[in-house]
């Protein structure tokens, strides 16, 4: 803490005014006799996010002395707009005063230097101490409760209500949604972030079906607290970036139930674990998640890195990244990431929305990561072109296309836009959207997540995005031929030699079938537990793709073993067909066979 000198606290001004206080304008003279803390912050940074919920319990047990100010101090073009502050502070339930200080002059009267930065001011007037960064709320509490009794002494306290005023809540069906995921019925779910709840939206992505959580912040399994990333798991879950609970949470559409199965409810923080037991290694706002490589990968904004989930072993660990906050490509264990926020996974690589550097990379299969379009932290604008000039400005999200190019939520550019791996170029496909998220393809056209409208909007996809030559071309295998109707599935799975299934929590495989387009699967959907499926083939349909995902685990057969090793073994195939006469009338996929 710094030392508690007598300097007079200047003024605050900015000029986008005061948020969060029915219009009333405030000096600093009209809260003598408080104790004012002032968060320096803007909405784009991950640690001036965490500092919000560090102060929620500060303004709580000290409503009556304690004023907290949130200077909003932007970083990004976008963060300058007033709406976007106005909207920022409802996203984030800031429940106390802000001044949007779009020319940082407070911050420059301030000599901040850093986001997040906390000023504390007596109630004299003075500025007391200041800190940048986060984890300070337990010694700003400690300060709090000197100053509250040295000033009520004095004379010089002043209890009562605070300036803040809440503004009127707005009746919408989602408020500020995250993410979104398409389920195998054809409806989406939604992380309705603001109202802590998830939401599963009808195939015309406005008719409500149920929401999921009680609205309440909490980590319950009928609570949620900002949630954002979601994802298909294929025992047909879905698993949930519980963000601000700082946890992976699961969803039964089937039976509605939630489950924790990763994170403490903590924040991680630095020193502590990075591997081991789910549920006893603290993760830190995790913001996206997608299957790849046999596991679930987590985009955790809060340490700037990579993490894996195994949900079959239960454990999670670092898989990229140092925790240094920048864009530096290479190993995994090497590379920089800079608050990565969105995910999308295809066969050979992960992509990767890195926001604070305004930059799509991606990792492969090796564990090498690479910068598609981006240069570093403080590079960002919307220009189009080839990859190593055009620019971004903060994107949250990256959706896989059909042809192999990806989307990209240009969230602070309003903007959806499209990488092509094969010209290295970068396009516009839509303007005008507001704080874009996230975005999901069905069939020929792209659903994105308008989080700052409160929607999902539905576009076409423009027609080099998804025009392929043939099936084969979009899955590069030629197609195999099977014949309309009746078709067996056969995932073919042989435990390693010295291994066995593992049976001691009930079934050790899992089969999820799909198929594009949908219509071409009349029977046989879904999940389960047996690795044989009877499919029905629409015979209207003479070409499409069938998506298995298979899962098993095995275990060491060795009797005298008390703690067996556990393998999981899982695959995901898509796998081209082709409707004809004498075709075949069985389909085996080898997941593992027999040792050779």
């Amino acid at each position: 803490m710094a030392t508690r000198a007598r300097v007079r606290a200047p003024e605050l001004i900015g000029k986008g005014g005061w948020l969060n206080t029915g219009d009333q304008q405030y000096t600093l003279a009209d809260l003598r006799g408080r104790i004012v803390v002032l968060d320096f912050w803007t909405f784009c940074c991950i640690n001036c996010l965490h500092v919000l919920d560090e102060l929620r319990e500060l303004e709580r047990k000290h409503a009556d002395t304690v004023v907290i100010i949130g200077v909003h101090s932007p970083k990004f073009v976008h963060e300058a707009e007033h709406q976007a502050v106005v909207d920022a502070v409802e996203r984030y339930e800031v429940h106390h005063p802000v001044l949007d200080d779009p020319e940082l002059a407070t911050w420059k009267q301030y000599a901040v230097r850093a986001w997040p930065t906390l000023v504390v001011i007596d109630p004299e007037g003075y500025v007391v101490a200041q800190h940048a960064g986060e984890g300070h709320a337990h010694a700003i509490e400690k300060l709090v409760e000197e100053l509250e009794a040295e000033h009520e002494a004095k004379g010089t306290l002043r209890r009562g209500d605070g300036p803040y005023v809440p503004p009127e809540p707005v009746a919408t069906d989602l408020r500020f949604p995250g993410k979104a995921l398409l389920l195998p019925g054809g409806t989406f779910l939604v992380s309705d972030s603001t109202r802590h709840q998830l939401v599963e939206l009808e195939a015309d992505g406005e008719t409500v079906v149920r929401r999921i959580g009680s609205g309440e912040r909490g980590l319950g399994p009928d609570a949620f607290s900002e949630p954002q990333g979601l994802a298909l798991l294929p025992s047909g879950k879905v698993i949930v970036a519980d963000t601000v609970n700082h946890a992976l949470r699961t969803y039964d559409p089937e039976t509605g139930a939630v489950e924790t199965v990763a994170g403490t409810g903590r924040q991680w923080m630095q020193g502590e674990p990075t591997s081991g037991p789910a549920r006893e290694v603290s993760l830190s706002s995790p913001w996206d998640v997608a299957v790849f490589d046999g596991l679930v990968w987590i985009a955790m904004a809060g340490v700037h890195q990579l993490w894996t989930y195994d949900p079959v072993a239960g454990t999670v660990q670092v898989a990229a990244g140092t925790t240094n906050e920048g864009l530096v490509d290479g190993p995994a264990a090497e590379a920089w990431f800079a608050q990565p926020s969105g995910l999308a996974a295809t066969e050979d690589r992960l992509w990767i929305a890195d926001s604070e550097t305004s930059a799509l990379r991606w990792i492969d299969r090796d564990r090498v990561v690479h910068t598609a379009v981006g240069t570093g932290l403080f590079d960002f604008g919307h220009r189009d072109g080839a990859a190593e000039q055009a620019l971004l400005q903060h994107p949250l999200g990256v959706t896989a296309l059909p042809d192999g190019s990806v989307a990209v939520s240009d969230t602070y550019n309003h903007a959806l836009r499209r990488f092509d791996p094969a010209s290295g170029e970068v396009t516009t496909l839509a303007t005008d959207l507001r704080e874009p998220s996230a975005a999901v393809v069905v069939g020929d056209d792209v659903v994105v997540v308008e989080s700052a409208r409160h929607r999902l909007t539905r576009l076409r996809l423009p027609e080099e995005a998804v025009r392929v030559e043939s099936v084969a071309h979009r899955t590069q295998r030629a197609a195999t031929e099977v014949a309309a109707g009746a078709l067996r599935l056969d995932v073919v799975f042989q435990a390693p030699k010295g291994q066995k299934l593992d049976t001691r929590y009930g079934p050790s495989t899992r089969l999820l079938v799909s198929s594009t387009p949908p219509e071409l699967l009349l029977d046989g959907e879904g999940q389960g537990t047996d690795l044989a499926r009877a499919l029905t083939l629409n015979p209207e349909v003479t070409e499409g793709v069938l998506h298995v995902s298979a899962m098993a685990a095995s275990c060491d057969d060795d009797p005298e073993n008390e703690y067996p090793a556990c393998h999981v073994h899982q695959q995901d195939w898509g796998v081209p067909v082709r409707l004809t006469e004498g075709g075949a009338d069985r389909l085996p996929l080898v997941l593992a066979g027999l040792d050779a």
